[in-house]
């Protein structure tokens, strides 16, 4: 879904108080990249927009119209995201909203947005998946159980950034790191360690009950291999039964295979300590259950709200239809009908 300002300047102005006559025109430059083509789609054609309660993208989306605030008028969000300008009214109109009334999201989300349709490479189909805030067991000190560390950046690693000359998983897991004072805390189990990598941010529940979030502050450089997608191709586990949970049981029911698997992982989380809301996005928002979309922002700007159209993981034959909005990323998520919500 694309501001109308992007569509129709002039129009976008207007549109919450009068019904826009001029058919709206395609946005301006869609994509760097020329298989990713969008096409304007009246919101009728959007399957289950009706049934969604709309109020509920709004938390997520007053979250990066909060971003935006300060920001330059001229700044773009990034590629169809249009500027700062253009979403200055747009959240000005949200904030005059009630709490609550679906009615009134829904037209707020008509009156504002036009919905286009992503195809990347001819196909509208694409791959959605799902994260989740990792809860930990851990300590301050290594002792007893808590024996896997959750690292810090190195020095030189900027915040959020890459450095592809630190050392792969297996390596910093045999101590490569060591004696740099790296290590924020220590968790009790290495199998929950490395999905709170794959996650990107957690939550440790200490010794003494205080619970400390932790967020994303840079990886290695490794390219991310999926542990999933090795245990397919060796027959170890269906293609139609590859869940964390699945996965997570192979490895607990095969402990040496199982650390030799996690390891051809090479790519390595860094850490920091969250103080207040979380977990944060790499938008720099805090990020909202159900409601936020990790996306490739090479395609999808974050602050941009999309309609979800896939399938409930527990339940393949029910749908999943919600508006969602665009505020994170992550190594695995390459391509533009891509998400993980």
């Amino acid at each position: 879904m694309i501001s109308r300002y992007l569509a129709a300047a002039l129009l976008g102005v207007l549109a919450a108080c009068a019904p826009i006559e001029e058919p709206p025109k395609p946005p301006p430059n869609l994509s760097p990249d020329a298989t990713l083509t969008l096409s304007a789609t009246p919101f009728v054609r959007l399957p289950g927009w009706a049934g969604d309660t709309h109020g509920g993208a709004l938390a997520a989306l007053g979250r990066s119209c909060a971003r935006r605030q300060g920001f330059p008028a001229g700044r773009p969000p990034g590629g169809i995201g249009g500027s700062i300008a253009d979403w200055r009214p747009i959240c000005a109109a949200m904030t005059r909203l009630e709490e609550g009334d679906d009615g009134a999201a829904r037209a707020f989300f008509e009156a504002w947005f036009i919905p286009y349709l992503a195809v990347a490479g001819g196909n509208p189909r694409g791959l959605f998946t799902g994260y989740y805030e990792a809860e930990l067991k851990g300590a301050w000190s290594h002792h007893g159980p808590y024996r896997t560390p959750i690292h810090a950046p190195p020095a030189g690693l900027a915040a959020g950034g890459v450095q592809v000359a630190q050392p792969g998983r297996a390596e910093i897991e045999g101590g490569a790191l060591a004696g740099q004072g790296l290590e924020l805390l220590w968790v009790d189990d290495p199998v929950d360690a490395f999905f709170l990598h794959v996650q990107g941010s957690g939550r440790v529940v200490m010794e003494d009950g205080r619970v400390v979030r932790l967020g994303f502050a840079g990886r290695n450089g490794h390219p991310y291999v999926s542990i999933g997608g090795e245990l397919i191709a060796r027959g170890a586990i269906a293609k139609d039964r590859v869940t964390m949970q699945s996965i997570r049981a192979w490895i607990k029911a095969h402990p040496a295979d199982g650390a030799a698997l996690m390891a051809l992982n090479s790519s390595y989380i860094f850490f920091r300590i969250v103080e207040g809301e979380g977990p944060i996005g790499a938008e720099g928002t805090a990020l909202t259950p159900g409601r936020s979309l990790a996306v490739d922002k090479r395609f999808v700007p974050f602050g941009v709200p999309v309609w979800l159209d896939t399938t409930d993981p527990l339940e393949p034959a029910r749908p999943l239809r919600r508006l969602v909005v665009a505020q994170d990323t992550g190594s695995a998520i390459k391509g533009a009908v891509r998400g993980d919500l």
